[in-house]
């Protein structure tokens, strides 16, 4: 913190100070040694109606939170889409459980089959919805499984109505959420076995409801952020390894599932006042998200208006944000968080000065595996069972 107080910024702040008063005395004294100066400074000239001061543009803060391997991100390669390798019986279903808690690990994670297929799937994801808009007819019509997520989703979102929120004089943590969590766990059994439509698949519950427990933030904490959200994307990676999701049914879990499991979690966020897990800051792309990001910017891929500059557009945000997920995360940003774009959200800003939806694409998907996938605080939390192997 020291060092970046000294830096760029803390000098320039320190020349807009105000200039020698005009009492002052004429001659100067060395700071260091208590002798005369050898030539005084110029007196800087007033502000005239002739001569203005420069429009004043507040100072960014040091990058503290920032990426701080921008350059690795930039020449690792872009993460492609997978098949999800179907697990086949006999089975041998166990409660997952927390295994990472060093870069060592991190590292034999991402080398494994289970780390390269995970991320591959959210690749495939995100390749499902290129150039597609929410309201799209689906490729494929809803699967059982999906209808079946769906009812899920919205019985949670039922549950949080009928939890409001306790009267609670901090800014983040109203203690109603643990009471809307205790639902959840009560009631997990009960809303996983709908997804298992036999009774070979039925012991998979045991694996599947932690999961699903930790998609939702955490309550001991009253906090959310993009681990949570991981495991949302790890639930349903498990559902595609027993073959209950398939590849054509990739542009539903998004543009149906996924958008479902974001509205609830804004719904959850702004009800409950969930604190921001891990938050980069302004250094980040949001408080809690990160994959709409990279499913909204595949949608827009090749769009023949809309460009990344158009972010900076109201009229587009206001017109288009039900139809683009990225649209939609950039308006909430905007809506949440008051002041100038460029300065709560430098990131976002930074990323719409990118020439193609493409590039914006592919810098995301590096982006989710440098910041997240490959972080220990965040994956320290993330679970392994049979179908997501610790190898």
């Amino acid at each position: 913190m020291a060092d970046s107080d000294s830096g760029p910024s803390a000098a320039a702040a320190a020349s807009t100070g105000p200039p020698p008063s005009s009492s002052s005395s004429s001659s100067s004294v060395c700071c260091a040694c208590g002798g005369p100066a050898a030539s005084d400074a110029p007196t800087a000239a007033p502000w005239s109606e002739a001569s203005p001061p420069p429009a004043y543009r507040p100072i960014r803060a040091p990058a503290i939170n920032a990426p701080t391997n921008t350059a690795a991100i930039v020449l690792s390669p872009v993460p492609q889409p997978l098949p999800v390798p179907v697990a086949s019986p006999p089975f041998s279903f166990v409660a997952p459980s927390k295994r990472i808690s060093s870069p060592d690990d991190l590292r034999r994670f991402h080398s494994s089959p289970s780390g390269v297929h995970f991320l591959g799937f959210v690749a495939a994801l995100s390749h499902s919805v290129r150039g597609r808009k929410l309201s799209d007819p689906l490729p494929a019509p809803l699967s059982p499984t999906l209808a079946a997520l769906l009812s899920l989703l919205r019985s949670l979102s039922d549950a949080a109505d009928a939890v409001p929120p306790l009267p609670h004089p901090g800014r983040y943590g109203n203690p109603a959420f643990r009471l809307w969590h205790e639902r959840l766990a009560a009631d997990a059994d009960a809303l996983v076995l709908p997804l298992l439509p036999s009774d070979e698949l039925r012991p998979a519950a045991v694996e599947l409801v932690p999961y699903l427990l930790d998609s939702f933030g955490n309550p001991t904490r009253i906090d959310y952020g993009t681990g949570h959200e991981t495991n949302f994307a790890a639930f349903l990676y498990c559902l595609a390894r027993l073959g209950l999701v398939r590849e054509e049914d990739y542009p539903a879990l998004v543009a149906r599932v996924f958008v479902a499991y974001l509205d609830l979690m804004r719904k959850l966020q702004t009800t409950y006042c969930l604190e921001p897990a891990g938050s980069h800051g302004v250094w980040g792309l949001d408080d809690y998200h990160f994959l709409p990001f990279i499913f909204g910017s595949a949608q827009l891929i090749d769009h023949k208006y809309m460009k990344p500059k158009s972010i900076q557009n109201p009229d587009i945000l206001d017109n288009f944000s039900n139809e683009y997920l990225y649209l939609a995360c950039v308006a909430f940003v905007k809506k949440v968080k008051k002041g100038v774009f460029a300065e709560h959200s430098p990131m976002l800003d930074d990323i719409s000065g990118v020439p193609t939806w493409s590039k914006v694409n592919s810098g995301l998907l590096k982006m989710y595996k440098a910041e997240v996938l490959e972080k220990v605080p965040i994956m320290q939390h993330f679970l392994f069972g049979s179908l997501i192997k610790w190898e």
